[in-house]
């Protein structure tokens, strides 16, 4: 793997792991599942197949983000126009 590869994996993995520390299910859930997906593809040496693994990697990221803010939005939402508004 080209180091310039082995950077952009070691960043997403970061990001992934930063990310993660408000997942819904637990840090640690999280943390498991993302090295086993990691550990899965690391005897991948093809340069292609591994930009398309980054870039489903960089969709996770975007998909995180949109439940992270979704839910944050939901929940300050659910503080200012309550229900019971008549």
């Amino acid at each position: 793997m080209a180091s310039s590869l082995r950077g952009e994996v070691l960043n997403l993995y970061k990001n992934l792991l930063y990310l993660g520390r408000e997942y819904p299910k637990g840090a640690d859930y999280f943390r498991r599942r993302l090295k086993a997906a990691f550990l899965k593809n690391k005897d991948v040496k093809d340069p292609e197949k591994i930009k398309e693994l980054i870039g489903r990697g960089e969709f996770v990221i975007k998909e995180l983000e949109a439940l992270y803010f979704l839910r944050k939005y939901r929940a300050l939402k659910q503080r200012y126009y309550s229900d019971d508004n008549q």
